[in-house]
């Protein structure tokens, strides 16, 4: 018997994450993620998900220094960046990138779990500048150099922007980046994973998750939030454009969810919350009150809630970031708990070599010569 989508199959064990959905949690190495994201850092999450237990101050002071010594692109990898067409999806950009890097590792054909945390700090320390770097190259702008002088999560939005970010704005981005750290078994972790239990490496890994993660059923839902909320000015104008697409059946992203189903997401929760602290902030209550309007359109219409990228859209968007990047970005922030999963499937691995259901026709044969 088949099953479309491997819907609800469970198709490995893991000590990194779960998604609860009878008790609306999401758990992170026993933790609630929604918790750790109102009291950590997202270099707690990175520690976390690394080392299997929250760090100390003091280590997550040095895991920071461990990644800032990371920090810097190599000048042919920006000649790389440079030569992409202006045109280029930022997905594409991000790959490519991640693919050249690779080759300058010199621990890439280790397995260990020792070198594949060093290979996962360096991850850390370049995706943030292949995503930003990548945007100002294709787009004939100048390269932004990463400050050490700032935190990472500081950093990571300024190389975006080119503005040094107030306090709020950092602490936003960092419980966005913690919501998008990791989620269970999505598309692009479940393709690392079986790209990792064929032994490749962290980077090809990787690499395939952001393949996996720019289709538009997996990633991009977050920009074409965005472009929609920013094409109705106002909540009646939203209403009447939810209102119209679904009786063209089309589909309006941010909304449900695979696993979720008929449940909320917990981190659409969590950034409907940062988004309301910062258009306070930002003098932007009427693009909150229109987002909580076309909330309330889906619930009445479809019976759906939002996911994480219903509402972190306008969470970047007032953050400064440009629409091309919110995807980037996401992968970005998803590249430690994908790392962490690559990590589990080379210290415990089988190669994933799953079987079909065939439909096809049986008994022919060839003209006879």
């Amino acid at each position: 018997m088949s099953v479309p989508g491997l819907e609800n199959v469970i198709a490995n064990e893991t000590a990194i994450s779960y998604l609860d959905v009878e008790k609306e949690e999401i758990v992170l190495r026993g933790y609630d993620l929604i918790e750790l994201a109102n009291n950590a850092t997202y270099l707690d999450i990175a520690g976390l998900l690394l080392d299997g237990a929250l760090p100390t101050p003091e280590e997550r002071r040095l895991l920071e220094v461990k990644i800032k010594s990371e920090y810097g692109l190599p000048r042919n990898i920006q000649s790389i960046l440079q030569l992409l067409p202006e045109q280029a999806n930022m997905m594409d950009v991000l790959r490519t990138g991640i693919s050249a890097i690779a080759s300058y590792d010199e621990e890439l054909d280790d397995r260990s779990n020792d070198a594949n945390t060093h290979k996962a700090i360096r991850l850390l320390a370049k995706v943030p500048q292949i995503v930003a770097n990548g945007f100002q190259a294709t787009n004939n702008q100048p390269l932004i150099e990463p400050r050490k002088d700032l935190s990472y999560v500081s950093n990571f939005l300024y190389m975006i922007t080119g503005n040094v970010p107030t306090l709020m704005e950092e602490e936003v981005f960092d419980q966005s980046l913690i919501a998008y750290s990791e989620h269970e078994l999505p598309n692009s972790t479940f393709a690392a994973r079986v790209i990792a239990s064929t032994q490749s490496d962290l980077y090809g890994a990787l690499t395939g998750a952001v393949a996996s993660l720019k289709g538009t059923l997996h990633g991009g839902a977050n920009e074409a939030v965005m472009y929609m909320l920013l094409e109705a000015q106002t909540e009646a104008d939203l209403e009447r454009l939810m209102l119209k697409k679904l009786s063209q059946k089309e589909r309006i992203m941010g909304f449900g969810h695979r696993v979720y189903m008929r449940k909320a997401d917990p981190r659409a929760l969590l950034m409907k919350e940062a988004l309301a602290e910062l258009a306070a902030e930002k003098n932007a209550q009427e693009l909150y009150d229109r987002c909580v309007a076309g909330e309330q359109v889906m619930k009445r219409e479809k019976n759906l809630y939002p996911n994480l990228d219903y509402y972190a859209a306008p969470v970047f968007h007032l953050l400064g970031i440009p629409i091309d990047l919110f995807t980037p970005v996401f992968l970005a922030a998803r590249t430690i708990g994908i790392s962490a999963h690559v990590m589990e499937q080379h210290g415990n691995n089988r190669l994933f070599r799953p079987r079909v259901h065939y439909t096809g026709p049986r008994n022919l044969h060839p003209p006879i010569k």
